[in-house]
């Protein structure tokens, strides 16, 4: 079995006197496809937060890839190889699709040359090599034909596919992809399923936060399900569906 990537142990956040998260025990292996389902309110996004660095937890620790994660800002657990795509997609509007995965090709892959953190593939890139990694991530996002058009002129699904591209960029070894379907159809739906399973097996361990049900179960080799803060089910997508606690809290009869 692959080592585990991401360890989080007894994490807690609360604001004032409510309980956003209430110790949170979770590991994630290199390579493994994790779907994290709850309802509104259960604390799915506190917890991406907590492990990306906008939201900082009172309790517990988080380690990735075998370094600790507490204290460190944002940016700095992306040079670590963390990356999210968020439900809202918000790509500079003056720019082109291509500009918009230039800037975490530089800001990141390339200062993270200087840090001496290793990724996947890359350390600096040079003029010639950034060119070719930005149309690589756009030939593999399908938005090849796409490069010198403004996001303005994109689709809602590839308004996603952006959104996921620049998150890409940045060379993760971990992809948090939070509710990259809400609204698309679904053939849109299955375009954006298969994308992220191409992503993973390029060696991408992905964590699916999403509602739509049909999407999490045929993308995820695992489920972890969150109602209220704590951690309700961790287990085979089967069997954590037909969990009578899940039934009950978030599937509904």
């Amino acid at each position: 079995m692959a080592g585990q990537l991401l360890e989080i142990e007894n994490v807690g956040k609360r604001f004032g006197g409510f309980a956003a998260l209430d110790g949170i025990n979770l590991t994630v292996a290199q390579g493994e496809r994790v779907g994290l389902i709850g309802p509104n309110g259960s604390g799915k996004s506190t917890l991406v937060n907590c492990l990306c660095g906008t939201l900082t937890n009172e309790t517990g620790t988080v380690q990735f890839d075998g370094y600790p994660m507490n204290g460190l800002a944002a940016h700095q657990r992306t040079h670590r190889g963390m990356a999210r795509s968020f439900q809202l997609p918000r790509p500079f509007g003056s720019l082109t699709v291509a500009e918009n995965l230039r800037i975490p090709l530089l800001y990141t892959v390339n200062a993270r040359a200087h840090t001496g953190i290793k990724t996947h593939a890359h350390t600096h890139l040079n003029h010639a090599q950034l060119e070719a990694r930005c149309a690589e991530l756009l030939g593999l996002v399908g938005l090849a034909n796409k490069a010198n058009k403004l996001p303005r002129d994109l689709t809602q699904v590839e308004m996603r596919k952006i959104e996921l591209a620049r998150a890409m960029a940045t060379d993760p070894k971990l992809l948090i992809a939070d509710e990259s379907m809400a609204g698309l159809s679904q053939s849109e739906v299955e375009d954006i399923v298969g994308l992220l399973i191409k992503l993973n097996e390029r060696g991408i361990t992905i964590i699916l936060i999403e509602h739509i049900m049909r999407a999490v179960m045929s993308f995820s080799q695992r489920l972890v399900v969150l109602v209220s803060g704590k951690k309700i089910a961790d287990g085979k997508p089967g069997d954590v569906v037909n969990n009578p606690q899940v039934i009950g809290a978030y599937l509904g009869e």
